[in-house]
């Protein structure tokens, strides 16, 4: 097949391009550097996401057959999209997120009334409240992720792309993804710890309770390679994740494991957690999905345990160390405080 792909440099679209290479599809990226890699055969395009129109000459020449867009954030974006798609290609494979569920909405408490019932399939509700995060949240996420565009909105995305005329369109909703490359370095935080010879890391218990979906980098991209390259992927929906869904103290627990840390994780209530350790939000929403659809519909399984994945990001991590690093995070004199105090009341 005759694949282009938008945000093929990134985290997820560099394993992703490297498995529709191996499979020896004909694939074209879209990006906005001259960086090449001379060890695939890939076609460059360069252009600008937000400007696509501005490169459909080589994109015809191309002549994709799909389009997959890992980095659509807003309605204006994906309308853009399904123009250009309209004109060049059969189908598009877009990226959403599991944030357009109600669920998650109630965890960032911008959702009103109760929770909602578990495990969220594709059907759940959505959020009602298009605007999930607050302003200072979304710069601080635009800081990481350049291409992340003002007004962020995945649910408008997805109904455009599922709704255009004359252009089959498919959404993958996927989870927090961890690997090498993470360009939120998600396990840093306890391999600091480990590293800097803690001998206790703690938890507060209502976050060490609150189960959260996730999935390693290239077991992702290999679902979003089965959407691409599969017709029965049209006009279907599918959410992305590991199950069972782990806590995040069995998360934490299991990082430790892999890191071969002798240390032991204490849970203390939350009244008792220092403040740089507690986490905003409502934990009592968790957030359990299942991944059904794709796995039946798709035959989608994981290509990579997550013991091995684990191995792979930590090795990642110790060798790429965030460049900034915030100290408050790792207030130890605090930590150690909480931790005497609760040995005192034991």
């Amino acid at each position: 097949m005759r694949i282009l792909l938008i945000g093929g440099n990134g985290f997820i679209g560099s394993p992703l391009r490297r498995e529709l290479c191996v499979q020896s599809h004909a694939v074209a990226v879209l990006h906005r550097t001259t960086r090449e890699n001379r060890d695939e055969d890939v076609i460059r395009i360069r252009g600008d996401r937000n400007r696509l129109w501005d490169s459909i000459g080589p994109i015809e020449q191309f002549s994709p057959q799909v389009i997959v867009d890992l980095i659509p954030t807003t309605g204006e974006q994906a309308a853009q999209l399904m123009s250009v798609a309209h004109a060049v290609a059969q189908r598009v494979v877009a990226i959403s997120s599991m944030d357009v569920y109600r669920a998650w909405g109630v965890v960032q408490q911008s959702e009103p009334d109760g929770l909602e019932a578990l495990p969220l399939a594709e059907d759940s509700p959505l959020r009602r409240n298009r605007q999930l995060y607050p302003p200072e949240t979304l710069k601080a996420m635009q800081s990481i992720f350049t291409w992340l565009g003002e007004g962020y909105d995945k649910i408008a995305v997805e109904e455009t792309v599922l709704n255009s005329p004359g252009i089959a369109g498919t959404v993958l909703r996927l989870p927090m993804v961890y690997g090498p490359g993470d360009p939120l370095h998600r396990l840093f935080p306890a391999l600091k710890r480990f590293g800097d010879g803690r001998s206790s890391m703690l938890i507060a218990d209502d976050l060490a309770a609150w189960r959260g979906p996730r999935g390693y980098v290239e077991n992702v991209a290999h679902a979003i390679a089965l959407a691409a390259t599969s017709e029965r992927a049209a006009g279907r929906v599918y959410n992305v994740c590991e199950e069972p869904v782990l806590s995040e103290l069995e998360w934490q627990t299991r990082i430790a494991a892999q890191a071969k840390w002798r240390g032991r994780i204490v849970v203390l209530p939350r009244e008792r957690t220092p403040r740089h350790l507690l986490q905003p939000g409502n934990t009592a929403q968790h957030i359990v999905v299942s991944s059904a659809r794709i796995r039946a519909e798709l035959h989608y399984e994981e290509t990579i345990d997550q013991d091995e994945a684990l191995r792979r990001t930590i090795a990642w991590e110790q060798s790429n160390p965030p460049v900034r690093v915030n100290p408050q995070q790792f207030d130890y004199a605090a930590e150690d405080e909480a931790v005497a105090d609760a040995e005192h009341v034991l």
